[in-house]
């Protein structure tokens, strides 16, 4: 009796080993997976505030709760099954799947600098809610913020998948699964915090002592100018992203030479240096000419885009 409690209690154990080491490569494979995923992730936490821009403080944090619940629905409900089932049975359709997201980032990214050049501006579900206000003018912006965020949610999703898409189906699960709750709670919880900092700030300014006042002014002064250099960051972030997303999935798919060459690149600026620095200079250079071909690759999908309309309009 003894020594069958014993062996019991020695194949619990073993049990709880494997268990804990599944959860370590889980969670190891979700960060790997979130990182790579970090400029569409940037993007996202850049773009959302703008969609409660101009409602008041009270309904601020309510809205941004019910974008958060659209976003892992998103993430759980559609983009989830989907991006698994794909990648069980057609697993040669993700180099596509994610040519087609690089090719949507440098797109956003590019359409970004052609913006700041022009002083133009997407047409936003804001824009045609524009005069409104009250429960439906709110009920319009959170399905344009939920709309924007499943384009931006199956790019993380697809990324991720692509970390680990050697992985047995069921690490693949979990680790998308685990992937979509952090992405999700990060980006919302730094939007709510972005969005509040105002308030914040006010709030501060307001008592009595002087330092908190000096501290509440630097916030309410200090956020336009978070707000711009976060939207830099996420333009960059796309067109990297977007970028070699773009190089390693044509290799993925059969072009070889473009990955390559990057590769022989980065080699070429490691060896410029030794030592740790090197690494940094082969980063540094990959990274460049990761945004350049984003950039590029962009700026033609932007011409085309904008020529389309024109073709329409001169056809009627």
């Amino acid at each position: 009796m003894a020594g069958g409690l014993v062996a019991l209690l020695d194949d619990v154990a073993a049990i709880a080993k494997v268990a804990a080491a599944s959860v370590d490569d889980i969670g190891a494979a979700a960060g790997k997976a979130s990182v790579k995923a970090a400029g569409v992730v940037v993007d996202d936490t850049a773009v959302t505030p703008r969609y409660v821009h101009g409602f008041s403080p009270k309904r601020e944090l309510p809205i941004i709760r019910k974008i958060a619940i659209g976003s892992i629905r998103n993430k759980l409900l559609i983009i989830l099954p989907v991006a698994m089932i794909l990648s069980q049975f057609l697993p040669a359709a993700l180099p596509y799947l994610l040519i087609a997201g690089g090719l949507f980032l440098c797109y956003e990214g590019a359409e970004k600098v052609y913006e700041a050049i022009t002083g133009g501006h997407h047409v936003e579900d804001q824009q045609a809610a524009e005069g409104q206000s009250g429960p439906e003018h709110e009920k319009t912006m959170i399905r344009g913020a939920i709309r924007t965020d499943l384009i931006l949610s199956a790019e993380i999703m697809v990324i991720s998948l692509s970390s680990v898409e050697d992985e047995p189906f069921l690490t693949r699960l979990f680790v998308l699964i685990v992937v979509a709750v952090l992405i999700t709670v990060l980006v919302y919880g730094v939007v709510a915090l972005i969005v509040k900092m105002d308030d914040v700030g006010l709030a501060l300014a307001q008592r009595n002592s002087a330092v908190s006042q000096r501290i509440g002014r630097a916030l309410v002064a200090g956020m336009p100018m978070v707000m711009k250099v976060l939207t830099v960051v996420g333009i960059a972030a796309m067109l990297w992203v977007g970028g070699h997303i773009l190089i390693v999935n044509v290799g993925e798919a059969g072009f070889e030479w473009p990955a390559d060459q990057l590769h022989d690149l980065e080699h070429w600026f490691g060896e410029l240096v030794h030592g740790g620095f090197g690494g940094v200079l082969s980063w540094t250079a990959g990274t460049v000419v990761s945004a350049l071909v984003g950039l590029v690759v962009g700026a033609i999908v932007v011409l085309i885009m904008h020529l389309i309309p024109k073709r329409k309009t001169a056809s009627h």
